[in-house]
């Protein structure tokens, strides 16, 4: 570039030079002739500027809304714009949703022993001594919670609190001793109750009415940075991330419920137990798991549906645990795979593959290969979906299934035991 400079700059300098040697009667008429053209080009100019102004006044006063020549086709689309700002202001306003969630997320820290068994060949190959040792280790954990009542109870991961001897709270400042009322490893929930009242809480949304694309915003602790508020939208419904499996113990009534609300809005470690909010400020969801592949945020995370976490929440304060139903069936999930080789009407729903002897199902009239494409109202496309349902009915509770049983569709009644 400094090369191309340069030698640019000397053909300039060579012309200069060429000049100086013209003669003189030419270096007259050249002369003129640029003082003509300069003039020429003035004149031309200022009509120019003149003609652009008179145009613009003219622009100005078409667009004036006092004058009566206004075009129609203008109004209606000034109109149409402030209707469309008026609607994006509404849906995209999430400041009262904030402030009302920054009063009811907590801060929960929790100090846990936990027993760990060790194991050293050499203190039995040496010592004579058992290779298997206990320990107690000490610790401490921390994640977030939301108040859900006014009487001080407090929704939160089982995770956050698992083994706790000690809860903490702090709520605006405020620091309180929290009871633990129950856990429900199923589902990842649990509830703990501080002694206050009359406190500012988060009503329960349906969160079946969640749509794709719809702002909500997490609310929590994360990173210990105490209140912290992110956006995102609701990417999925019905996820299942196989976070609670291992959790799956029949003999302690332990089923894993996996039905997460996806969402893009960032959360790290600490946001545990905090609160989806939609712009309602309603409780949409508890935030509970990221994908990640470094244990902090790289785009998606995870929320435990308002609807199972209100049901839950209902039975550890009122029973001190969940009463959970079961249909008695084994399944599976349908596909075009499926559908061909059990020779199916519909690629959709859920296969019902064996009726477990004495379960809800074999008191009703349901048969292997029976399809479940509903539940009451509500469309049935997944076995996260089937569990979701089900996970909000109590005992006693009765429900319509929506099945296809060869070529043909039947509703059939089931009482859930």
């Amino acid at each position: 570039m400094l090369a191309r400079s340069t030698k640019k700059g000397a053909v300039h300098l060579l012309r200069s030079v060429r000049i100086n040697k013209l003669k003189l009667e030419d270096m007259k008429q050249t002369f003129l002739k640029i003082t003509a053209a300069t003039f020429i080009g003035v004149i031309a100019g200022a009509f120019t500027v003149l003609s652009f102004t008179n145009q613009q006044a003219e622009v100005v006063a078409t667009n004036n809304p006092t004058t009566t020549e206004t075009p129609t086709v203008i109004s209606s689309v000034a109109l149409t714009n402030n209707q469309t700002d008026t609607e994006c202001k509404a849906y995209a306003d999430l400041t009262p949703a904030s402030e009302k969630g920054v009063e009811t997320v907590v801060h929960i820290t929790t100090e846990f022993i936990r027993e760990e068994i060790t194991y050293d060949p050499f203190l039995q190959l040496f010592y004579g001594e058992d290779a298997y040792k206990t320990r107690k280790r000490h610790g401490m954990a921390s994640g977030s919670g939301v108040v859900v009542s006014p009487e001080g109870y407090i929704v939160t991961n089982n995770h956050v609190v698992q083994d706790a001897h000690k809860i903490t709270i702090t709520l605006n400042g405020n620091k309180y001793n929290g009871e633990l009322v129950g856990t429900d490893p199923s589902t990842d929930l649990a509830v703990i109750k501080i002694n206050k009242s009359n406190l500012d809480y988060l009503e329960f949304a349906d969160s079946d009415d969640l749509r794709l694309g719809e702002w909500v915003l997490a609310i929590g602790n994360p990173l210990n940075l105490q209140t912290t508020i992110t956006a995102g939208i609701v990417s999925a419904k019905n996820r299942n991330i196989d976070l609670l499996a291992g959790n799956y113990n029949p003999e302690e009534n332990v089923f894993p419920v996996e039905s997460f609300i996806q969402t893009d809005a960032a959360v790290n470690s600490g946001n545990s137990g905090g609160a989806l909010v939609n712009q309602k400020g309603q409780l949409v969801g508890i935030n509970t798991a990221i994908a990640s592949g470094n244990g902090f945020y790289t785009g998606y995370s995870f929320a435990i549906p308002a609807n199972i976490v209100k049901k839950v929440t209902y039975d550890l304060i009122q029973h001190g645990e969940v009463k959970r139903v079961q249909l008695g069936v084994n399944i599976m999930q349908n596909n075009s795979e499926v559908s061909k080789s059990n020779q199916l009407a519909t690629e959709k729903g859920v296969v019902i593959t064996a009726i477990v002897s004495g379960g809800n199902a074999s008191s009703a009239d349901i048969k292997t290969k029976d399809v479940i494409l509903s539940v009451g109202n509500k469309s049935i496309g997944s076995i996260n979906e089937l569990q979701a349902e089900l996970a909000v009915h109590q005992p006693g509770d009765r429900i319509n299934l929506g099945i296809m049983r060869g070529q043909e569709l039947k509703n059939v009644s089931i009482l859930l035991q």
